[in-house]
């Protein structure tokens, strides 16, 4: 068993940490506050500070990076955040796990697979791209090792308040039998990446020497429109049909006047204009994890409501 150093102890930093204990491995939770899953230990720090970050990481066998910042903050927050990780795994030997996004491919036709090119214009997108390009520069140059988990976006139990599937704004709504204000086309296909299998990724990428060296898509599910989830999550909790509002494109438009959320969404928007389908068949293949089929997941969430 080994020492497991997670930063960031939010919707997947938590199930991240649960499952390494479970499997009998000494975890530490960092974040701000110093929360944690039971059976952790927890500390309170600044990620941005490398020299405390590498202390922290002293002796661990991996470090995992699942912290995120506010959407409208990443170009000022992630390139210090990135360079102490890079640092802290350099220093101390941690195999650095990323948790990762999409945005860095940008706009793409088909499924998105590992090598296309990280060719996102926007701010978001290229940030990301610029974080994987060093963490792989420098475990092509053997000062560290690395990898990065890609994933689409989130659904499942303990999803934050802005999943697009989350509890707050989609899954509780749609089983009390009330109309929910969906952002954008909810008859577009889109991968959902399962939060347990987030979680599950992370914790075999952190120990399998396999995975390091390149970057991988988290088992993700066929593309399906979020008004066949919202359909079928009803049917499965024997609630009324769903009911789902589209938010008119210039009202999405105006409230990023206002809001520095929708803002930012402006930039990701192209994601749900059109299909956006993941190809994970390559960690499924290599690692033999399939992603849980869609009902499974949604009855465990109905059980978790």
């Amino acid at each position: 068993m080994g020492m497991h150093v997670i930063v960031g102890a939010g919707q997947v930093g938590g199930q991240l940490a649960e499952r390494l204990t479970a499997r009998g491995h000494d975890v530490v939770v960092v974040s701000r506050s110093g929360t944690g899953p039971e059976g952790t230990e927890q500390v309170a720090a600044d990620v941005g500070d490398r020299a405390r970050l590498t202390a922290i990481a002293e002796g661990a066998d991996a470090l995992y990076n699942c912290v995120n910042p506010q959407m409208h903050r990443w170009a000022q927050d992630w390139p210090p955040m990135a360079a102490s990780f890079l640092g802290a795994a350099e220093e101390t030997g941690a195999v650095l796990v990323t948790l990762g996004c999409l945005y860095g491919y940008g706009p793409v036709d088909g499924p998105m697979t590992e090598d296309l090119p990280l060719a996102a214009t926007g701010v978001k997108g290229r940030v990301r791209a610029k974080m994987w390009r060093d963490a792989l520069a420098a475990h092509r140059e053997g000062r560290v090792r690395a990898t990065e988990l890609r994933a689409s976006d989130y659904y499942g139990p303990r999803s934050s308040d802005q999943a697009y599937l989350g509890d707050v704004r989609f899954v509780r709504p749609l089983l009390a039998g009330k109309r929910i204000t969906f952002l954008s086309d909810p008859s577009i296909p889109h991968a959902w990446t399962y939060l347990p299998d987030v979680a599950e990724a992370l914790a075999i990428a952190g120990t399998d020497e396999r995975a390091w060296g390149r970057a991988w898509h988290i088992p993700t599910g066929p593309a399906v429109p979020a008004q066949e989830v919202a359909e079928r999550l009803c049917a499965l909790a024997d609630a009324p049909a769903p009911r789902i509002r589209r938010l008119p494109r210039p009202l999405f438009t105006a409230l990023g006047t206002y809001s520095p959320l929708f803002r930012e969404l402006r930039e990701t928007r192209y994601q749900f204009d059109k299909p956006y389908v993941v190809d994970s068949s390559a960690f499924e293949t290599t690692f033999g994890m399939a992603p849980t089929p869609l009902d499974e997941a949604l009855k465990s969430i109905v059980a978790a409501t």
